[in-house]
């Protein structure tokens, strides 16, 4: 479909330079779409904890958050979970613009105690080759790493699918690019993730991702349900209030990855036009 080749454009043109978002391709976008349309109830894992700053960064919950609502705008129930150490922050994301529950857990064998029918992963890190976690410093972060990606494994072994979204390549599920970017990143390979997903998207940025799968749950809604421009700054409010941190510049501001507000309202803005063109011109989707 024209309108995923467009979206690829909007949330994988290499904006920070990683040579990431460059893998995503439209059939990315739309596996990814086919999975959640099945689904009947997704657990969905965010959060992603910086040492350095003694706190959780700020990519991850606003996707993690707007993919989960608009999944129960569209019927499905939604459960967003984390751990501990970045349980407040997503929490507060959460309700800033009334998201879905948010659990805290320290196992992936926890997450599936409630039999979901699809788990995703959004800025979440996963394990290297060697079992260690890993920063985009190449810092070894695993002591404040709960072990959440091993849902993963255990999912795929269940039967349930796994969506995954990353930016950098440690995270859950990219495992499934970990060839390609091993030869784009050779200096960060021993540090890239091996867990694997039945879909992954490389994105720009992993909020991204989560607001181009709500964006496109449009479709089969018939409607725009996805995040709206002003709802960014609310999301950013909060979880710089509840302590989150930019992940690469380590400074509670209301940025992510680096890019500001109106990065992102411009990110959700493309997106919301692309779906609107999209639903005049394809016939309702059946849920």
């Amino acid at each position: 479909m024209e309108s995923f080749g467009r979206i690829c454009s909007v949330i994988g043109s290499d904006r920070p330079g990683r040579k990431v978002g460059g893998l995503l391709r439209p059939e990315h976008l739309s596996r990814a779409l086919e999975l959640l349309i099945k689904a009947s109830s997704v657990a969905v894992v965010t959060g992603f904890f910086v040492p350095a700053c003694g706190a959780p960064e700020t990519d991850g919950p606003g996707g993690a958050v707007m993919l989960g609502r608009a999944l129960e705008r569209c019927g499905r129930s939604a459960t967003l979970y984390t751990d501990a150490r970045c349980f407040s922050v997503l929490e507060s994301c959460s309700r800033a613009v009334e998201g879905p529950a948010v659990r805290s857990v320290e196992t992936g064998e926890e997450i599936l105690e409630s039999s979901p029918s699809l788990l995703v992963f959004i800025e979440r890190l996963g394990r290297a080759a060697d079992g260690r976690y890993y920063n985009m410093r190449a810092e070894d972060i695993s002591s404040v790493t709960a072990p959440l990606d091993d849902a993963a494994p255990l999912a795929l072994t269940a039967g349930i699918p796994v969506l995954a979204v990353g930016d950098g390549g440690n995270e859950a599920g990219m495992g499934n690019f970990r060839g390609d970017l091993s030869s784009i990143l050779p200096e960060y390979a021993h540090c890239l993730s091996v867990t694997q997903a039945s879909v992954t998207l490389p994105a720009d940025v992993s909020d991204w991702g989560g607001y181009a799968l709500a964006a496109m749950l449009s479709l089969a809604a018939g409607e725009w349900v996805g995040p709206e421009e002003e709802e960014i700054d609310r999301m950013l409010a909060s979880l710089v209030g509840a302590g989150a941190v930019d992940g690469v510049t380590r400074r509670g501001e209301p940025t992510v990855d680096s890019f500001n507000a109106s990065v992102h309202r411009a990110v959700v803005r493309s997106l919301q036009e692309i779906m609107s063109s999209a639903i005049l011109n394809t016939k309702r989707a059946p849920l």
